[in-house]
């Protein structure tokens, strides 16, 4: 997401706009969408995975830890180290190899060669997001760069609300191996896309932050403080996020088509979540979200808790699903405001190397999470990580809490 300008001639531009139209842009936004679907649809499919690999649930779940550390540990090494190449060429290419590593997964006949794939899936997803977001500008006209950026990031967004259920649907019904076939498809599509769309030579000289830019900009106080709240956030938010689908058959005796369901509703609600926390942090201030996301999702997380604890299945059902659609909204409202904070806490000029720090603590967040859950359920079962969620929440919110109390005496000093 580095801060880059066009090194295309508006004339370039235009010829390229009429000729390709805004294909590129959407095979860029169907690239994220991709990337998004595979993330977060393993989450609903660990039990049938385990089942079928002959694993435990804390050790299927060790594909969604490895995934999501190793995405977020390479892609700021990654982005360094292939900053002399192409940044076209790159792209197409992660998405190639993101396309190669869902087929791998599909024939994947054990444990191993399931995580190898997830390995590859984190190295090329951390080399294509920041450089989609980056190249996006270079095709389009400066007053259109706005739009362009909203679409392709939508990619995210619709991966969350239609990607996820429906990678859901497609595992219970077809077998989860088909859900890696199909967003392979998706990514091979877009690969082609990016290939035939993209004019040659975009990309070429993009300037790339070096790791001295990222060090100063993360020893900065106040994007130390934001960084910090993301981590717990994330951290929290995994604890029992890939833990979903034996949540539900354990405190609502769901199966397949019930896991599905609720996931859908999850989706739904973090895509409205989305939405809202974007359109809100703008018209009341970023910390007015922020402080009431993390502490609404500690009460959801709550109330999963003492539903899997005290409730039997029929009285459990409301409660639990609307501390679903109140996760949903929350964790995800919580991710734009929070964006926008740590622009603000960065500067407006380091906004690039400030929010790619953000999304690789995202990701170590998830990775240390899903370690947690794993731990929790265990050695206390599966019925505690959703408390366990809830202490992480909690203690974000009271670190929000405490250094907005410190700010503000500093204001009144």
């Amino acid at each position: 997401m580095d801060n880059i300008s066009s090194p295309l001639s508006p004339a370039v531009r235009a010829h390229h706009q009429r000729q390709h139209g805004w294909l590129p842009v959407y095979c860029m936004s169907l690239g994220a969408f991709a990337i998004g679907t595979e993330g977060f649809m393993i989450a609903p499919l660990l039990p049938q995975i385990a089942h079928d690999l002959s694993l435990s649930l804390p050790m299927a779940a060790m594909l969604v830890t490895v995934f999501t550390l190793t995405l977020a540990l390479s892609s700021p090494i990654l982005t360094v180290m292939t900053a002399a190449l192409n940044r076209r060429k790159l792209l197409v290419w992660a998405m190639a190899l993101f396309a190669a590593a869902n087929f791998v997964a599909w024939q994947s006949a054990g444990f191993a060669g399931i995580m190898l794939a997830r390995v590859l899936l984190a190295l090329s997803a951390g080399l294509y997001l920041p450089n989609a977001n980056a190249l996006v500008g270079l095709i389009v006209p400066p007053e259109r760069r706005g739009r362009a950026l909203a679409i392709v990031l939508g990619g995210m967004t619709i991966a969350i609300a239609l990607g996820l259920p429906l990678g859901s649907v497609v595992g219970q019904a077809f077998g989860w191996r088909w859900t890696f076939f199909g967003v392979g498809v998706l990514a091979t599509v877009a690969a082609m896309g990016l290939a035939w769309g993209i004019p040659k030579g975009t990309g070429d000289g993009v300037p790339v932050a070096g790791f001295r830019d990222r060090l100063r900009v993360a020893a900065q106080p106040d994007v130390i403080k934001a960084l910090a709240l993301t981590f717990l956030w994330a951290m929290g938010a995994f604890t029992i996020y890939p833990f979903i689908a034996p949540y539900l058959h354990a405190t609502l005796g769901f199966e397949e088509r019930g896991i599905s369901a609720t996931v859908f509703l999850w989706g739904v609600a973090a895509a409205v979540g989305m939405l809202l926390g974007g359109s809100l942090s703008d018209r009341l201030g970023t910390h007015r979200v922020v402080g009431p996301a993390l502490g609404l999702l500690a009460i959801a997380f709550l109330v999963l808790a003492a539903s899997a604890t005290w409730l039997a299945p029929g009285q459990a059902l409301a409660p639990v699903m609307a501390a679903v659609a109140v996760w949903g909204v929350c964790v995800w409202g919580f991710h734009p405001a929070q964006t926008a904070s740590l622009i603000s806490a960065g500067g407006t000029k380091d906004a690039p190397v400030t929010l790619s720090l953000n999304t690789s603590v995202m990701y170590v967040g998830f990775s240390l999470g899903s370690m947690v859950g794993a731990q929790v359920i265990e050695r206390h079962g599966v019925s505690h990580v959703a408390l366990a969620a809830a202490l992480i929440e909690g203690g974000a919110l009271l670190l929000f809490l405490a250094w907005r109390v410190l700010r503000r005496k500093k204001e009144n000093a």
